[in-house]
This record gives C-alpha cells, structure tokens and sequence, in this order.
C-alpha cells in the first residue's frame, strides 16, 4: 500500500511562485516515475509534468515548461514541484501520482495511486 499526500498549495498573485510536495509513505516501486496532474474546475485532469525513479529525468506539458520544474529527493520520498512565473489559468487542485513504469507518461493510465490534491490558486 502506498499513501501520497501533497502541501504547499495556497494563493499567489500572478507572477509569483509556490512549491508543492509529494511525500510518499508504504512500499514504493523502486522503478516507479511519479509526475504531478491538475483538475481546474470544469475541466478534466490534465498532466502537468512527472519525473523519473533515479531524479535524473524530467518530462513537461507545453503549457507549464520552462515555468515548473519537477525534482526529487534523494531518499526517493519526496517529489517536488517548482512554480515559477504562475498564471492564472494554472489555477486548480494538484494532484501527485505514481507509475508503475520507469519514465513518466502524459497519459494516467500507468499512474495507480494519488494523493487527495492540493489547491493552487493564482490570482490577477
């Protein structure tokens, strides 16, 4: 069984930054990537960015690269996500999940456990 709870969404105003964090407890699977998803309302989830088991590999939706960067501590326990330059229409509940392969996928499909979500709101 394994349990991922994100934190440190909140509000910021445009242009400004929020790092969120995905700690994972129970047995992990040691090639499993992880990546980040959002849900803004009305709308349907969405990826976001994911990263590799070993941390050495990232990958991006166009929308948020070069503004969001994913990493992962060494321990292999935590992922993080790094906003920078937020928009409004990044507003939305974020949600951290983890792959039962290796490289992170756009699709959810590989993704078989997530975190409740936590609530990023970007105001103008």
């Amino acid at each position: 069984q394994v349990e991922l709870v994100e934190s440190g969404g909140g509000l910021v105003q445009a242009g400004g930054s929020l790092r969120l964090s995905c700690a994972a407890s129970g047995r992990t699977f040691k090639s499993g990537a992880m990546g980040w998803f959002r849900q803004a309302p009305g709308k349907e989830r969405e990826f976001v960015g994911g990263i590799s088991w070993s941390g050495s590999s990232t990958y991006y939706a166009d929308s948020v690269k070069g503004r969001f960067t994913i990493s992962r501590d060494n321990a292999k326990t935590t992922m993080y996500l790094q906003m920078d330059s937020l928009k409004p229409e990044d507003t939305a509940i974020y949600y951290c999940a983890q792959s039962n392969i290796v490289v992170p996928t756009a699709g959810p499909y590989n993704y078989n456990y997530w975190g409740q979500g936590t609530q990023v709101t970007v105001s103008s």
